[in-house]
């Protein structure tokens, strides 16, 4: 029996493990080792790590816990989990034992749902990035697209002119009202509505149109569906909310859920998240979780 689990060991597992484990709290870590960002060559906006390879950085935290006597480390998925009669949690493994714990703390991240488009996927987390702030500023003023998945576009591209020329390709997405148009015209962005039928190019980025029109870009952004990576918090009956871009676990200010017991951190946790949110939130949950231990019978 553990106290606290923390299901998934990437920024915000690993932030809110290690609040337990100095609180001296024998606590379990499951991960399956699918960081959100492992397609990314480095991590930047994240105070001290700026520029850094993220799977450094994981790597890193994660060997600094597991120097705390009290942390176990399962690399597996859960497949299942649900609550006892007497409330404590299981976690039922692919590749393990069955866990159980007094507390959950899931912090299992989310999937980006990429859109259908030759060329995309391969260029996910480099040239085709959806935060501005993580990789905006290495374009070098660049120009850049943003290829809309939803309304929702229209923020990213009324954002990124501050990183270099944009344009907007609609791609029969939405058709932006009188309102809308003249605000794109007021922040300089092109908008473009031949769809774009392939992504090519070494170097940048090159959005080849229907019309046989190729754009150079510096980067593409684009705003995905997301979803959540792991079905533990909708097995557990955690409430979700519809987020902008997809759902994600609603939480109250301590980081737990609808679930007396379970806490959420991260990208599984936030409409929006980075790196440096996710260890922020980790800490919050981890901290909350082992706070929840004390006002509880032994």
């Amino acid at each position: 029996m553990y106290e606290i689990a923390v299901v998934g060991g990437s920024y915000a597992g690993l932030s809110a493990a290690l609040q337990i484990a100095r609180a001296r709290r024998r606590v379990a870590v499951i991960d399956g080792g699918r960081r959100r960002n492992r397609f990314a060559r480095a991590s930047h906006g994240f105070l001290g790590q700026d520029g850094r390879d993220p799977g450094l950085i994981a790597a890193e935290a994660k060997a600094q816990l597991l120097r705390y006597p009290t942390v176990s480390w399962f690399d597996a998925t859960v497949l299942d989990a649900g609550r006892e009669a007497g409330g404590d949690f299981h976690l039922r493994l692919d590749d393990g034992p069955t866990i159980m714990a007094r507390r959950l703390v899931l912090a299992t991240g989310i999937k980006d749902v990429l859109p259908d488009l030759p060329g995309l996927a391969e260029r996910w987390g480099d040239t085709v990035f959806h935060c501005p702030y993580c990789h905006g500023y290495e374009l070098g003023g660049g120009p850049v697209g943003v290829l809309a998945a939803s309304r929702l576009s229209l923020h990213h591209a009324l954002m990124l002119p501050d990183w270099g020329p944009t344009t907007l390709f609609l791609n029969g997405v939405f058709e932006p009202d009188a309102e809308e148009t003249a605000a794109l015209a007021a922040r300089k962005v092109a908008v473009e509505r031949t769809p774009v039928v392939r992504l090519s190019g070494a170097e940048g980025v090159d959005a080849e149109l229907a019309d046989g029109r190729s754009i150079r870009l510096a980067g593409l952004a684009i705003m995905p569906r997301i979803r959540p990576s792991s079905p533990v918090a909708e097995q557990l009956g955690c409430t979700l909310e519809e987020g902008p871009a997809g759902p994600f676990v609603r939480t109250d200010d301590s980081k737990e859920t609808s679930i007396p017991g379970v806490f959420a951190c991260g990208d599984v946790a936030r409409p929006m998240g980075n790196v440096a949110l996710s260890v922020g939130d980790g800490a919050i949950a981890g901290a909350r979780a082992h706070f929840s231990l004390l006002r509880a019978p032994a």
